[in-house]
């Protein structure tokens, strides 16, 4: 494969739309994802991050719109004929059959030769690492070892994309963090477009290399994880990612040069240094304040920009993290401290200060 094409994107949505009856669930979806690239859609319940994945693959028909494959228009395909494969979130295993006869399945319907079978299903298992449990009974497995085997059986045929339906939910929290693992790992050496779909906002982030947010059938932004985490476009999007303290400001002045700014509050001056091109003086907007980006300390001595004092109501100490609420005024605010080596003196202290850092987030309000 040339440069141009390993440029070309993989799969293209353009303008999805979907219809249930009268109810538009997806309305206007336009979205390229490149080759080898891990897109995962996350979102609340009901946002249409599985009716897009059920669309791509075939298992939901489209109302309007396009989806193009490699160059070539799918829409109307079936699923076994999309070169697109998916893990569903019950991983849908035969329980009368062995591992090897579930990876193999695909392969035995599309009547490749009896050798040939077993030589990619032994292959395929010893990518999961279950070499050693092809004759094995699906029920005498675990839950981490049916996954792998859903996975396997996915890529049998070598799809061009690779769906994930939340394959991880029916998981233990331990188990989670390991699968999502070596699915990246896995995902990455075989350089495989895969798209993943999660209500778990953290998993996308360790997992994806672009996010797609998505809400009321919509999508909200589009981005690498540290994009949508430190730049989100909207107040949805920075309360879905992750907790997060918002506080109403006024632009009081952007210096041009330096781009140092300053925020008036109902609290104090804040001044922070400017990222945005679209914030002018006199512009009323929303600090996006990440409950681990703020200073806590003792005393409450110091004065002047970014710095607040407060009234501490909770400290909870968990060994590497703090989690403390503060009252500023009638605004309460989350702070995470880790590695917090004054704990003891922290659990004793009424008054503390506050202090905001300069690359806080801005988003401009609508008028």
């Amino acid at each position: 494969m040339d440069g141009r094409e390993a440029e070309k994107p993989m799969l293209i949505l353009k303008d999805i739309h979907k219809f249930y009856g009268n109810n538009e669930v997806i309305k206007g979806v336009s979205l390229e994802v490149k080759r080898g690239e891990l897109v995962t859609f996350v979102g609340p319940s009901g946002c249409g991050k599985t009716t897009l994945l059920r669309l791509i693959g075939g298992f939901t028909d489209i109302t309007s719109g396009d989806i193009i494959l490699d160059g070539r228009r799918i829409n109307d395909l079936p699923p076994n004929l999309r070169d697109t494969r998916i893990c569903f979130q019950n991983y849908a295993l035969f329980p009368h059959m062995t591992v090897a006869e579930n990876v193999g399945y695909g392969l035995k319907v599309n009547k490749w030769p009896k050798e040939k079978i077993a030589a990619r299903v032994k292959e395929l298992l010893e990518m999961v690492e279950l070499g050693a449990f092809g004759e094995r009974m699906i029920d005498k497995l675990s839950g981490g070892q049916q996954q792998r085997v859903a996975f396997a059986r996915a890529l049998s045929l070598e799809p061009k994309v690779l769906l994930l339906d939340e394959p991880l939910s029916n998981l233990d929290a331990n188990l989670r963090l390991v699968m999502r693992e070596e699915i990246r790992k896995l995902q990455e050496r075989l350089h495989i477009t895969t798209v993943f779909v999660t209500h778990d906002q953290f998993e996308a982030m360790a997992i994806s290399d672009r996010l797609v947010v998505m809400k009321n059938g919509l999508i909200e932004q589009v981005g690498s994880p540290i994009e949508i985490y430190e730049k989100p476009a909207n107040e949805f999007i920075a309360a879905f990612v992750g907790y997060v303290n918002f506080m109403d400001g006024r632009i009081e002045s952007v210096e041009q040069t330096t781009r140092n700014t300053v925020v008036s509050t109902a609290y104090g001056k804040f001044e922070i240094t400017l990222e945005q091109d679209d914030i002018r003086t006199g512009d009323e907007v929303l600090m996006v304040i990440r409950p681990e980006s703020v200073n806590l300390s003792i005393d409450c001595k110091r004065s002047g920009k970014n710095i607040l004092c407060g009234n501490l109501k909770t400290y909870m100490y968990a060994g590497s993290l703090a989690k403390c609420t503060v009252m500023i005024g009638d605004k309460k605010m989350i702070i995470d401290q880790y590695n917090p080596r004054d704990a003891k003196h922290f659990k004793h202290a009424e008054k503390v200060e506050v202090e905001i850092p300069r690359s806080v987030h801005l988003l401009k309000k609508k008028l």
